[in-house]
């Protein structure tokens, strides 16, 4: 069912909620969410598996203090709308670097065009006994190395939203899984995370086709809107789609 409610894509603190019980949901070895701070640790040695999601005003000493357990992890600082203002400069005055601008994009549910289908491609929802297969696809187009795949995999059967908010999609082809999908649903709107492809099945509409299949979900589940952080290769793939950047994060190093 395709919710009809009027919804303001531009309308961007839920969608910024939800990216942060997304990544909290990873935070198996630490997380925290209080009115300061909002940071996770997965123990994973990739930037984006350990982070500082959010900062308060008058609350950068502590998150220094409590990233400061990241310890030889690489870890990454958000820096999005639900920050205070002078977060990015207190950072590079204490010695942090930027390193990424990621478009935040969204569109209605109902706007969403169907997708031309992709010849000998199913989508399938993935059960927990899926997991592995599902996390060595995604591990190259994310970065993660491969003796970190194991801890990837633990990290995923962890993850705090499984199974009441956060479905997994897979794409197959020939029987092999060539590519991900995530969908979550948390603050009234539809999250879409991991959308990859692996490298040999590359512009052949897999991701849009995993992609749709996650709007689809979210349809099902009556929310109005769905968000994503797009990546460099991804932005011009969702805005065919419908989608519209309706804000930034700033990634920092620090």
């Amino acid at each position: 069912m395709t919710p009809s409610t009027t919804y303001d894509v531009c309308d961007t603190p839920p969608q910024l909620l939800n990216n942060r019980h997304y990544w909290l949901g990873y935070g198996h070895l630490y997380r925290l969410d209080d009115p300061d701070v909002t940071m996770y640790r997965s123990g994973v040695a990739h930037p984006l598996l350990n982070g500082v999601l959010r900062v308060a005003r008058g609350g950068f000493a502590r998150a220094r203090s409590l990233a400061a357990s990241f310890g030889d992890l690489p870890s990454t600082w958000w820096i999005g709308e639900d920050s205070y203002p002078g977060l990015a400069d207190d950072l590079v005055a204490a010695g942090g670097t930027q390193v990424a601008t990621m478009p935040v994009m969204a569109a209605r549910v109902d706007a969403v065009p169907d997708q031309r289908a992709v010849p000998g491609l199913t989508i399938e929802t993935v059960p927990a006994a899926g997991l592995r297969e599902w996390v060595s696809t995604y591990a190259p187009s994310m970065g993660v190395a491969p003796d970190q795949q194991e801890a990837s995999l633990a990290m995923e059967a962890g993850h705090a939203e499984t199974p009441a908010h956060l479905v997994r999609f897979a794409g197959r082809v020939d029987g092999e899984v060539v590519g991900t999908s995530a969908l979550l649903d948390r603050a009234g709107v539809g999250g879409i995370y991991l959308v990859s492809t692996t490298e040999a099945h590359r512009r052949r509409g897999i991701g849009a086709a995993l992609t749709a299949a996650a709007v689809a979900e979210a349809g099902r589940r009556n929310l109005p809107m769905v968000t994503l952080q797009a990546s460099r290769l991804g932005e011009p793939v969702y805005r065919r789609m419908g989608f519209t950047t309706v804000a930034h994060y700033r990634l920092f190093t620090l």
